[in-house]
C-alpha cells in the first residue's frame, strides 16, 4: 500500500518573494503546509531531501510526516514542486495536510505485466500507452504504490481501460461517467514501399561507336582554261 515517509523541516518566519529568496540563499528550500482548514505552516528543507524522494518516483502518491523542529509533525501529501528553469534544482514544495477521513486526490503509476507473454505483441502489435498514470480519490491509507494491468490475452486491437485494472483498492477515478482508456495493443505500422528508381537512360550497344562524321564535300573542279590559237 502507500508509502509514508518522514521528512525533517524547519518553521520559517516570514513569508514572501523575498523571504524565500533568503531561505535559498541560506541553502534551504521554502515550503508550505497547508489545508484541513488550518493556518498555513511556512517550513524550509534540505535540498538533498528533497531531491532524495523526487528521483525514487511515484512521489505524488506517498504519505510524507512533516516533521517540523519543535513543532507538530504534520501527516500530509507533496502536492507540487516548483523547479529552477535553469538548474532544474528544486525552489518551492508546497505540502496538502490530510485531513481525518477524507478522501485525496493523487496520481498513480500503471504497470503493465506479462508484456513479454502478450499475443498481441507477440504478433508485432505495439503497446499505445494513453496514461501511464491515474488520478483518483482515495483514502490516505489506501492509496495503492501503483495500479496493474495484466496484458496475458491482450490481443491487436483490444483496449485496455480503467475497467482493466486488476485492483482499483476502493479509489474512485478522477475521470466520471465513462470508462476511459488507458493503453491498447495498435496494429503493428506498414512502411510505405519506396517508389521505383526512374530507369537509366539505354547504354550504346558494345561493339558500336559513334556514328561517322560525315565527309565534306569535295571542291568542283574549275574548268580548263581554253588553248591559245597559234
Amino acid at each position: 500500500m502507500v508509502q509514508t515517509v518522514r521528512i525533517e523541516a524547519v518553521a520559517r518566519e516570514r513569508a514572501g518573494k523575498g523571504a524565500a529568496r533568503a531561505t535559498r540563499r541560506g541553502g534551504m528550500v521554502p515550503g508550505v503546509v497547508y489545508g484541513a482548514k488550518q493556518t498555513a505552516t511556512l517550513i524550509a528543507l534540505d535540498p538533498r531531501d528533497v531531491m532524495k524522494e523526487l528521483t525514487k518516483g511515484g512521489w505524488q502518491s506517498h504519505l510524507f510526516e512533516v516533521a517540523v523542529k519543535d513543532g507538530p509533525t504534520e501527516r500530509t501529501i507533496m502536492r507540487d514542486v516548483q523547479f529552477d528553469p535553469v538548474t532544474d534544482r528544486p525552489v518551492h514544495v508546497d505540502f496538502q495536510r490530510v485531513a481525518p477521513g477524507a478522501r485525496i486526490r493523487v496520481r498513480v503509476p500503471v504497470a503493465f505485466l506479462h508484456e513479454d507473454t502478450c499475443p498481441g505483441l507477440k504478433a508485432g502489435g505495439v503497446l499505445n500507452v494513453v496514461r501511464r498514470e491515474v488520478e483518483v480519490l482515495a483514502e490516505p491509507d489506501k492509496v495503492p504504490e501503483k495500479f496493474e494491468i495484466d496484458l496475458a490475452e491482450a490481443k491487436i486491437g483490444d483496449g485496455l481501460r480503467w475497467s482493466s485494472i486488476k485492483d482499483h483498492f476502493g479509489a474512485r477515478p478522477g475521470i466520471v461517467g465513462r470508462d476511459f482508456m488507458v493503453a491498447s495493443i495498435a496494429a503493428p505500422t506498414v512502411e510505405a514501399e519506396a517508389a521505383p528508381v526512374a530507369a537509366a537512360a539505354p547504354e550504346p550497344a558494345k561493339g558500336k561507336g559513334k556514328a561517322p562524321a560525315k565527309a565534306a564535300p569535295a571542291a568542283a573542279a574549275k574548268p580548263a582554261a581554253p588553248a591559245k590559237k597559234k
